[in-house]
């Protein structure tokens, strides 16, 4: 049987000479700035995307527009910039590398010279977009989920639905739509991308 009366009845608290070294908010900034040098903050697109950041960060909805604008100064969402973004907007980066990865528009990578959007939406798949796909995918020689031809000529992405369901299947390369497409015409603008 053990003696009870040794102990404590009560959780102690803080006597006047406790001093509280930092609070949370100061430790998740402290850790924040772990890893990062003064050098890689002043690298160019460390610049672009702050000054990104610190000019859409008050509208409401900030992230996605501050994501286009940053795929579209540098062409992808290079990894190291996650954090800034993140800082910016006060979410974490588990929170904005995982809208990055939801979203197939987004890049992690720098893509080709041209880039093929190939819709692998419902509609078009019913209209044998799928064949176009393993078609492409083997045309430029890549894996069936697409990436980035060697030489880096085009990327091949698949894209869920480019609205022109109407007229399926449907792609896009280097942002202008083609519709009613055929193995022969993805072969058609596979050839123009490569010979561009």
């Amino acid at each position: 049987m053990t003696d009870t009366t040794s102990l404590p009845t009560s959780v102690p608290t803080p006597r006047q000479h406790d001093v509280v070294l930092a609070t949370p908010d100061e430790l998740r900034d402290r850790i924040r700035q772990l890893g990062k040098s003064a050098a890689q903050q002043n690298e160019p697109h460390f610049v672009a995307v702050r000054e990104i950041v610190s000019r859409l960060a008050a509208q409401e909805g900030a992230l996605l527009p501050i994501l286009h604008e940053v795929q579209h100064a540098l062409g992808f969402i290079p990894k190291e910039v996650v954090g800034v973004i993140a800082d910016g907007l006060n979410l974490s980066r588990a929170e904005v590398h995982g809208v990055i990865t939801y979203y197939h528009h987004f890049r992690s990578e720098p893509a080709g010279r041209h880039v093929l959007e190939v819709c692998r939406a419902e509609s078009c798949q019913a209209m044998g977009s799928e064949a176009m796909w393993q078609h492409a995918c083997y045309a430029l020689g890549l894996p069936a989920e697409g990436g980035t031809a060697s030489g880096g000529g085009i990327t091949l992405q698949p894209v869920y639905c480019l609205g022109l369901c109407a007229m399926s299947p449907a792609a896009m390369l280097d942002g202008k739509p083609h519709a009613r497409l055929s193995v022969q015409r993805i072969d058609a603008l596979i050839d123009r991308a490569v010979e561009a």
